[in-house]
């Protein structure tokens, strides 16, 4: 007598679709072909919309600005602490480094003495901080941080001067305490750290600078 032969265990049904429909990776269509996997395009900052389609316009109003090239541009932003007793123990710009990654999401470059100083027993070369430089997304997203986020947190806080602009358009500002940033835990700080923040601005004057951060929400100071 013929065995009968066993019944092979059902596989998953392949997804019914119309041919060319989009899906994800490992998904199949009736005709068997596999979809090719679907890349997801990086989500823009928020800041950086709000500036094509909120400060642009704004600004070009105000200022009678013919071509949108002349719209004041947040071009970059940079932050620097400076370490002075890393010349002493390395422990404490290793630490530097890695609160400064944690607030920015960037990598630090660590920067070094161009002069040597026998009176703070400093040499050429020697490690004394590190910085940061944002641009694109990393800068807008950063920006929409500090101003919503972190400046508020400030002790005492009741705005920044307006008094910090070099004449071409960039803005210093600098920052007593680093435990102001959401990123660090501040069970996990030794030592207290200032740093400070410019912000590279594209702009024929002081006014024009001051404009787009206001645009953008900056907290400066109200002055009656």
């Amino acid at each position: 007598m013929a065995k009968t032969p066993a019944k092979k265990p059902a596989g998953k049904q392949a997804p019914q679709g119309k041919p060319g429909a989009q899906g994800k990776r490992g998904d199949f269509i009736p005709d068997g072909k596999r979809i090719e996997e679907v890349k997801d395009k990086p989500v823009p900052a928020r800041l950086k919309e709000f500036y094509k389609k909120e400060v642009v316009p704004n600004l070009m109003k105000k200022y009678n600005f013919k071509s949108v090239m002349q719209v004041p541009k947040l071009e970059k932003i940079s932050l620097n602490m400076g370490i002075g007793d890393a010349t002493t123990d390395l422990k404490f710009l290793q630490s530097a480094v890695n609160e400064l990654e944690l607030i920015t999401g960037q990598r630090p470059v660590v920067t070094r003495a161009k002069k040597a100083i026998s009176n703070f027993k400093l040499r050429a070369g020697m490690a004394i901080g590190c910085k940061v430089t944002l641009r694109n997304n990393n800068m807008y997203e950063f920006l929409d941080r500090f101003i919503n986020i972190s400046a508020p947190r400030i002790r005492d806080f009741r705005g920044f001067s307006d008094k910090s602009f070099d004449g071409r358009g960039n803005y210093s500002i600098g920052i007593k305490e680093q435990i102001i940033f959401l990123e660090i835990d501040v069970d996990k700080v030794s030592r207290i750290s200032g740093l400070d923040i410019t912000f590279c601005i594209k702009a024929r004057n002081d006014d024009e600078a001051k404009s787009l951060l206001t645009e953008f929400g900056f907290p400066f100071v109200k002055r009656s």
